[in-house]
């Protein structure tokens, strides 16, 4: 599983990946969570706000922090 954080760095998107990597171990899954700052690449994947959230390429959310809770209901397939 692969799991994208996109933003620049900024605390919200670091947020986001703690929050991604948090679901991750809570969840006990293997899964890379990769942080994207290119912006081209950011752009590419249709993320029009900062951070965004992609699961093995599908755009999960754009432009707010999501919880580890709504993470792990997108990680186990609960959404």
């Amino acid at each position: 599983m692969e799991i994208k954080v996109f933003g620049p760095g900024c605390p919200r998107c670091k947020q986001t990946e703690k929050n991604a990597s948090d679901a991750v171990k809570e969840l006990r899954l293997e899964a890379n969570v990769i942080h994207v700052t290119d912006l081209k690449e950011i752009s590419n994947h249709g993320i029009l706000m900062t951070p965004g959230l992609a699961i093995d390429g599908k755009v999960v959310s754009t432009g707010k922090i999501p919880s580890v809770e709504e993470i792990k209901k997108w990680l186990s397939g609960k959404n």
